[in-house]
């Protein structure tokens, strides 16, 4: 029996512009021509990726900003910590614009300097072993240059494992943040065990340590933050039971900022790239059932109708703080620039951009 795959809420944002709307847009943009370069995270909604000039996942999107000439303007259709990564990785005469200044994202609101600062004090007292701290690319700029002046990196969930090797290489132990799933599945798959990990609750007093008695951050290999993605964290370790029971043969593809028990159950596990190419390389009649951001799920179903690929869970896993793109702030942007006008330029102060750079730039060298 064949069955449809599961029913989801309804998408916002897979409407078609209005003509209106669409006019604004293609003649500012025509207007501006080469002056401007528009970048779009897969997981924005459909009615602003169709205007993007490049669409990629933080990687892609990274290193096509470090490779940016000839342009006055780069206005990125994601959240705030990739413009402010754009930014820097930037020539400083290109301005970088964010759409929509509400656009940010809920893991990197999980660890700030202050806390990060703090946590590195307990640790760096706890032991004389040396910690190297990683930092997810979804964080803000204070805290890639934390990562740059204490001998650490960036690094993405495309490149994450060559990463945590490196720092090995570096030090004794591993600071791990904001993603504490990330950091755990690509821990375990290099073989390090769970119970050499601890998780540091940045929520906890001061004197509490992170939640933890201090002994413990010498005797552990790996310290991992307590953040999440709003989004991956709605998967569940059910959900692949119920995917495989109800469609036989069908192929559980999730990202690795899904929870470790949800990673474990996957047939697959890797980054937006990963889950993209992937799906383009399987052949006619695949089933997939794929744990990421909902509006990339849908994307791949409408782009490969020869396969059968659904949502994870029975229900809409959206980034909402990326929803707050929309086609009229798009529009709204570029027409200002027509007008000689910028607004929600996103700068990166030099002593940070200093630092931020030595730590991305090690991400960037250890990229697949």
């Amino acid at each position: 029996m064949s069955l449809a795959p599961l029913p989801v809420s309804p998408l916002i944002g897979n409407d078609p512009v209005s003509p209106e709307l669409r006019e604004r847009l293609s003649a500012a943009r025509k207007a501006l021509g080469s002056r401007v370069l528009i970048l779009g995270h897969h997981y924005q909604r459909d009615d602003v990726i169709d205007f993007a000039d490049v669409r990629g996942d933080s990687l892609d999107l990274a290193m096509r900003a470090s490779k940016t000439s000839g342009v006055e303007y780069v206005i990125f259709c994601g959240v705030h910590f990739m413009a402010e990564t754009a930014d820097i990785l930037t020539p400083p005469d290109v301005q970088v614009i964010l759409p929509d200044m509400r656009a940010g994202c809920s893991m990197a609101d999980m660890a700030d300097i202050d806390q990060v600062e703090e946590a590195w004090e307990v640790l760096t007292k706890a032991t004389s072993k040396r910690y190297i701290p990683i930092t997810y690319i979804n964080s803000t700029a204070a805290l890639k240059a934390f990562c740059g002046r204490h001998g650490g990196a960036v690094c993405t969930s495309s490149n994450a494992r060559k990463v945590v090797e490196w720092a090995f290489t570096q030090g004794e132990k591993l600071l791990f943040f904001p993603d504490q799933h990330l950091g755990r599945n690509t821990c375990h798959a290099l073989g390090i065990g769970l119970d050499d990990m601890l998780v540091y609750d940045p929520h906890n007093p001061h004197e509490r340590a992170g939640g933890n008695d201090p002994k413990l951050y010498d005797q552990k290999k790996v310290v991992l933050w307590r953040g999440h993605c709003s989004v991956h964290q709605n998967f569940s370790p059910s959900h692949p039971d119920v995917l495989r029971s109800r469609y036989p043969g069908v192929k559980i593809l999730v990202h690795p900022e899904c929870q470790f028990e949800v990673v474990q159950k996957a047939d697959l596990v890797g980054s937006t790239r990963f889950i993209i190419d992937t799906v383009k390389a399987a052949p006619a009649g695949t089933r997939w059932a794929i744990g990421t951001e909902h509006h990339l799920v849908n994307r791949l179903a409408q782009e490969h109708p020869e396969q059968m690929i659904t949502t994870l869970a029975p229900f809409a896993c959206q980034c909402s703080t990326m929803f707050r793109i929309s086609p009229e702030a798009l529009a709204d942007r570029l027409e200002e620039l027509v007008q000689g006008k910028a607004s929600n330029v996103i700068r990166v102060d030099d002593e940070t951009r200093r630092w931020a750079t030595i730590a991305l730039e090690r991400m960037l060298d250890m990229r697949d």
